[in-house]
């Protein structure tokens, strides 16, 4: 079949719905599709179009639907649609109407939907290849954040939580990811210069990131909203333990019963969990095992699978 990806994402962007986009082309063409990646449907012959973001691909859905109402549309509903969008926005509910089938990134996602959309809603979590474990830095006890800077990811909670640490604490805070205004590159520079603790590296290359992952001790995730984080399967993939915030989309990725959540915008709790898992070797080790447990949700296999299961659905 000839399937279009819509992403409202740019193409060389590093935003998580552009890696999602990507990902999901290179296995439909391992399961013998023809796939194009675009920004905007540009009207081309497609047999089955998958859209990411109800609200930003909104103009691309509708014209599809309204061009081949008998052809399947696939809509993914990313954090920003299933936390915010959907409850106002008339373009993503109209989205949502038009869709055939609906995905959502982690099982918890299903519940923020109308209960007669739920129907037609999969859910199918973002994979990556299994990442070899990096040699930890001695010199510190290394915490990562990896995302973009924007008010979404509460992005300076993990920095704003190392005031909060025993003095003693040999915990570094390394954060990766561009900053999507100039007020947060300030921010960022601001804390680095207050901090010795904090290093912001910008936006790097993907395997630089993985690299800098692979190594660290704990992943931190401070989200406001997630629909289903690349990032966390990443660290599940890669062995590294998550410090997250408790929200839904987190949640959904690690489990009601996870160790490692802490209260949204709280640093003080944050730090404690920091500490307890840099202090507390059968703490960390139960964080490792609960992750591990987690890993073969995040398998690229059973990412594929889900598509095709899809697919064989709606054709």
């Amino acid at each position: 079949m000839k399937i279009v990806i819509v992403t409202p994402a740019a193409a060389h962007s590093r935003h998580g719905n552009r890696n999602t986009a990507a990902r999901w082309a290179a296995l439909l063409r391992q399961l013998g599709h023809r796939v194009t990646v675009q920004v905007a449907w540009d009207e081309a012959a497609a047999d089955v179009m998958i859209a990411l973001h109800a609200r930003r691909s909104h103009e691309s859905v509708k014209r599809f639907a309204l061009a081949h109402p008998r052809r399947p549309l696939i809509l993914t509903l990313t954090g920003t649609d299933l936390y915010r969008d959907i409850r106002f926005d008339a373009d993503a509910r109209e989205s949502m109407r038009l869709a055939t089938r609906m995905i959502v990134l982690q099982e918890m996602g299903l519940a923020e939907l109308p209960v007669p959309l739920r129907a037609k809603t999969r859910v199918i979590y973002q994979s990556t290849r299994r990442i070899a474990p990096q040699p930890p830095l001695k010199s510190c006890f290394e915490v990562v954040v990896s995302g973009h800077l924007r008010e979404e990811k509460d992005p300076f909670r993990a920095t704003a939580a190392l005031v909060y640490l025993p003095e003693h604490s040999r915990i570094r805070v390394t954060h990766i990811g561009g900053a999507m205004s100039p007020e947060m590159a300030e921010t960022a520079r601001a804390w680095a210069a207050r901090d010795p603790r904090y290093h912001w590296l910008g936006e790097v290359a993907h395997g630089k990131a993985l690299q800098i992952l692979a190594r660290s001790r704990v992943m931190v995730i401070s989200s406001r909203m997630e629909g289903g984080a690349n990032v966390v399967s990443e660290a599940l993939a890669a062995g590294v333990p998550v410090i997250a915030s408790r929200i839904s989309g987190n949640i959904g990725m690690l489990g009601k019963h996870y160790a490692g959540y802490y209260p949204l915008e709280d640093e003080r709790a944050l730090a404690r969990l920091l500490w307890r898992a840099e202090s507390d070797p059968a703490f960390y080790r139960k964080l490792k095992t609960q992750c591990r447990q987690r890993r073969v949700r995040v398998a690229p296999r059973r990412e594929r699978d889900g598509l095709k299961r899809l697919l064989a659905e709606v054709v």
